[in-house]
């Protein structure tokens, strides 16, 4: 009888930036972008409505290193550090004698963007391979990191490989032991010194000119400039997903680890406001996500309402460790399992630096509302907010006609008004006062009853 304890899974987290969530074909793009994702989210569990609670970077990063909202870290835009004292993933899993490691993108340190992170605002992770802003210490074809001592490192090839092959020497040097590996690339974000999407040479050409999502298509922005440097992105980090779950298949590590495949934020190309994100709807907060390995294969298409707070709890438990009390977000492995559970019926999202933002998100209805008299870089919330958005998002998937304000759909925005109220007060804000807004006659079908969301307590 063999008595050996059962070795704990390693777990890696493939984490890409400003990626959409109709990149992938399960949720309907023609152009075969993401076959290793697609592939591998139907052996696991694929999180079809996945939305991070805060479309910036450096809050949205907070908020997956700590299972917190943004408000809660204190990393509410950018530019702000992560407290040297927060219960990070990192420590979680050091604690449980994990090797972890992190390798690419920070986002923060709160420091300028040139220059090693100090090691006391890494997060606790134990390897080091990193640049707090690499949009900003790299280019697509140039790629630099610090290590733990500080010390700068170029790296050869295009930028999603040079980070791709970093992570896996580190899965081999560490393939004896359980391990947790955080990759988090730059792609498929725009390089903002140029204001571009820069992909490998060759797979711009293959994309411009195809599949053009319906918003962006009625909306414009910098669609056409950039959608086909932004698909061929997307197409180099499927590429090296594959590249990584090849090395952990010959390593025999397949079968022992666990893979989570996320983004921080979308993408809507100017449409929605001067800039790429920054705004409630889905182009910005939808994210393309899918777990798999030792307690996720098969767990099918999950249809919840899951947001990015939920990811780390859901990483701890898969891994067998003790989720901390410090963090807001609920593990969905019950929903894998197909348990019974009470699930939330709706995500809750904060916007900040184009506006103090919030929103919430049901399978259904689209909800938003902004402050008054804020300075979306200075204040990182308030006391009273007027409504801005609701979309039917049965009728209307890519929120091309806002309804707010329609007396047909009064009783819609009164019921997740308060459902907002009430979500806002959880996060650990101010109940709000809310402004609703001004009425317009509206030539929708009145909503039935049946129709309305769900506003218990």
């Amino acid at each position: 009888m063999n008595t050996t304890p059962a070795r704990k899974p390693n777990v890696i987290v493939f984490f890409t930036d400003q990626q959409r969530w109709d990149c992938s074909s399960l949720q309907g793009n023609p152009l075969d972008l993401m076959p290793n994702f697609d592939r591998l989210a139907t052996r696991g569990t694929h999180l079809r409505n996945m939305f991070t609670c805060q479309p910036v970077c450096g809050p949205a990063r907070s908020c997956l290193q700590t299972g917190q909202y943004a408000t809660r870290t204190g990393v509410w835009r950018n530019g702000l550090a992560m407290a040297t004292d927060a219960v990070t993933l990192a420590k979680q899993f050091n604690a449980a004698g994990y090797q972890t490691g992190y390798i690419g993108k920070w986002h923060l340190a709160g420091q300028a963007p040139i220059g090693p992170v100090e090691p006391a605002l890494r997060g606790g992770y134990q390897s080091w391979l990193a640049s707090h802003a690499l949009e900003f210490t790299s280019r697509a074809y140039s790629t630099t990191v610090y290590d733990n001592d500080g010390k700068p490192h170029q790296f050869p090839g295009y930028r999603v490989d040079a980070l791709t092959d970093a992570a896996i020497r580190f899965i081999d040097r560490e393939k004896e032991n359980p391990f947790f590996l955080f990759v988090s690339y730059i792609e498929p974000h725009h390089q903002n010194d140029a204001d571009d999407y820069p992909p490998p040479d060759g797979y711009r050409e293959k994309y411009t000119g195809r599949w053009i999502p319906p918003d962006l298509a009625a909306l414009g922005g910098t669609t056409h400039q950039h959608l086909g440097g932004y698909y061929g992105m997307v197409k180099r980090l499927d590429e090296a997903l594959g590249r990584m779950t090849d090395a952990l298949k010959s390593l025999g590590l397949t079968d022992n680890t666990i893979v989570l495949f996320t983004s921080d934020h979308g993408c809507h190309f100017k449409t929605r406001n001067d800039e790429y994100k920054r705004s409630c709807h889905d182009a910005s907060i939808h994210v393309p996500t899918a777990i798999w390995g030792p307690g996720f294969d098969r767990g099918g298409d999950l249809s919840a309402m899951i947001s990015l707070v939920d990811l780390p709890p859901t990483l701890l438990e898969g891994a067998g460790l003790p989720v901390p009390d410090t963090m807001q977000g609920r593990s969905i492995v019950p929903l894998v399992n197909h348990q019974k559970v009470d699930w939330p019926e709706e995500v809750f999202v904060q916007i900040s630096e184009s506006q103090v933002g919030r929103c919430i998100r049901t399978a259904r209805w689209k909800y938003s509302v902004e402050a008054i008299g804020k300075n979306p870089v200075k204040d990182s919330g308030s006391d009273e907010y007027t409504e801005t958005t609701l979309y039917d998002l049965a009728a209307d998937p890519y929120e091309l006609k806002n309804l707010i304000g329609m007396d047909s759909h009064e009783k819609v925005a009164i019921q997740l008004r308060a459902i907002l109220c009430r979500r806002m007060k959880e996060a650990g804000e101010a109940e709000p006062k809310i402004i609703p807004a001004p009425t317009r006659v509206g030539f929708q079908r009145v909503v039935e009853p049946s129709e309305l969301p769900n506003a218990k307590a």
